[in-house]
């Protein structure tokens, strides 16, 4: 499985550029974001963009995560992309987090995915996700 994708709209059609260039461009509709780039700057633009791509170099850098997480609580609903580094067993964290497509830098075993997608099938604090904490389920 070379690329994953959660979602059942049409895939954005135009690649991705860095933040500086789409900053300083009032065309581009998609956009990537390095280790080290702040989301936050995109926060008055999320209107416009249909992509975000966010890069994962080494799969031990989650600051990838946080900008994930920044961007869905602010309301951005397009394809947010995991580029990279990405393994089996950080799908089910990434989605979490507000991630709805994958392209890893290695195939991913479907198998595999789905088990990570599955193995926990409760969740214990709110997050980008969904998903209902299991203590709002136990007590309503």
């Amino acid at each position: 499985m070379a690329d994953l994708r959660f979602r059942n709209d049409a895939l954005p059609g135009e690649p991705a550029v860095t933040v500086e260039a789409f900053l300083s461009q009032s065309a581009a509709t998609a956009v990537r974001i390095e280790p080290g780039e702040d989301a936050r700057d995109l926060l008055p633009h999320l209107s416009r963009l249909a992509l975000v791509e966010i890069n994962f170099p080494v799969f031990g850098d989650g600051r990838g995560y946080s900008a994930a997480r920044i961007l869905r609580e602010a309301g951005y609903r397009g394809e947010l992309r995991a580029v990279g580094d990405v393994l089996v067993d950080q799908i089910a964290y990434m989605r979490r987090c507000g991630f709805d497509a994958f392209q890893p830098d290695a195939p991913l075993d479907p198998a595999e995915v789905e088990a990570a997608l599955s193995r926990f099938p409760h969740v214990y604090q709110p997050a980008a996700a969904s998903a209902v904490p299991i203590w709002t389920l136990r007590h309503g």
